[in-house]
């Protein structure tokens, strides 16, 4: 066996056969841009897009998710947040369907003046690090968003943080996919071990599926392969009433120390969230998290108060210890991880993907993506050596 990136396959004949396991956003978006490449797919989920995609809120947020040590973290997120809008567009393209994307810049607001301190801090590291953002008073936050409390005191205003619909994102990608001739298997699969190397899948009826390559995209339940972690988050979605929006764009606040966010979608929706929990893998919807969203979303914009619920939903994100997610080699010949994305999947996806066809193909991949190789956790990763059409 020969790498990929040295085949014959490589060099414009049929490559060999990928089995992705996991269809959500990243899972489908890898299966997509491998199909590109000229690879056999297939993408294997019981229930596509029923994850985290599902709750995924769609902030497009490098800028204003941005914490303390997490520089590498920014770097991928900047480099993905530039690519978006292209990459949106493609997707729309091969799907020839929308992905609800908008350029409508976010608004970081805070209530009291302990919010208003706690954000200027954070303002302040962001424009050391050369970030655009601008400080805004109260009366100029409302100016841009009038349905805001009058108690707003103050601002950030990012201008490149944008959003997209992950729904509709992952109808689209899975589309596009299906366009491409990858073959959906809705079934769980477990990384299967022939030889010292990942040789395919191995499902819950007892049913087999080798591949050359398989690219385990299945979030926090890749735990026996990949140091990750459930963080659970709770949002509410809400409806508008037709015609009428609260807000413009995604608006982000401080309230008593809590953070909640806003995300406003052009069809009426208003996604509030997100909780942040370590409670494995429960997907429990609770009262005290959906009163705690709720009531602080109103504090910033009472008129949420008297919007339609549609619908509650709880789901667990895939954490790292780092943030960073873990994109690249597995501890196996022939396994590519794509895991450990936390509250960023959805802006990474299309980075993400190219970076997994990229590898297969035997190719490098840009610094920002190589400073998410799993190897920097200590454990060996393997290198893609061997993994060919067989």
């Amino acid at each position: 066996m020969v790498p990929l990136g040295n085949s014959p396959a490589a060099r414009g004949a049929v490559r060999g056969d990928v089995l992705v396991l996991g269809g959500g956003v990243v899972g489908t978006a890898c299966a997509w841009r491998l199909a590109e490449r000229g690879h056999r797919v297939v993408l294997a989920d019981p229930d596509p897009g029923g994850g985290s995609s599902r709750a995924a809120a769609g902030m497009l947020a490098p800028v204003s998710e941005l914490h303390h040590g997490e520089e590498e973290l920014l770097r991928v997120c900047l480099l993905a947040a530039s690519g978006f809008a292209r990459y949106a567009a493609e997707v729309s393209a091969a799907a020839d369907a929308p992905t609800g994307y908008r350029d409508c810049g976010t608004l970081v607001v805070a209530l009291d003046a302990g919010d208003r301190a706690r954000l200027a801090d954070v303002r302040r590291a962001q424009q050391d690090l050369g970030l655009d953002v601008q400080a805004l008073t109260g009366r100029e936050c409302r100016r841009l968003e009038p349905f805001l409390d009058p108690a707003v005191s103050g601002g950030t205003l990012v201008r490149g943080d944008h959003q997209v619909d992950p729904r509709r994102l992952l109808r689209a990608l899975s589309a596009a996919a299906a366009r491409r001739g990858v073959e959906f298997l809705p079934a769980r699969g477990e990384v299967l071990v022939e030889g010292d190397r990942a040789a395919g899948a191995r499902f819950e009826d007892g049913s087999v599926r080798r591949a050359d390559l398989v690219v385990l995209a299945t979030g926090a339940r890749a735990q026996d392969w990949a140091p990750v972690r459930p963080v659970k988050g709770q949002v509410a979605r809400l409806r508008m009433a037709e015609g009428g929006h609260l807000l413009q764009r995604t608006v982000r606040g401080v309230v008593r120390d809590r953070e909640v966010y806003l995300v406003p979608r052009t069809d009426g929706e208003l996604v509030v969230g997100a909780t942040s929990e370590d409670r494995g893998f429960d997907e429990t919807v609770t009262a005290g998290a959906v009163h705690d969203l709720l009531r602080d979303a109103q504090a910033l914009v009472p008129g949420v108060g008297e919007l339609e619920l549609v619908e509650l939903l709880a789901r667990t994100r895939p954490g790292s210890a780092d943030n960073l997610p873990l994109v690249g080699p597995g501890r196996l010949p022939g396994l590519l991880l794509a895991v450990g994305h936390h509250r960023n999947g959805v802006l990474l996806s299309g980075v993400t993907a190219d970076a997994v066809a990229a590898l297969a193909a035997g190719e490098a991949v840009t610094p920002e993506v190589a400073a998410c190789d799993p190897g920097r956790f200590g454990s060996r990763a393997a290198t893609l050596e061997g993994v060919g059409a067989r």
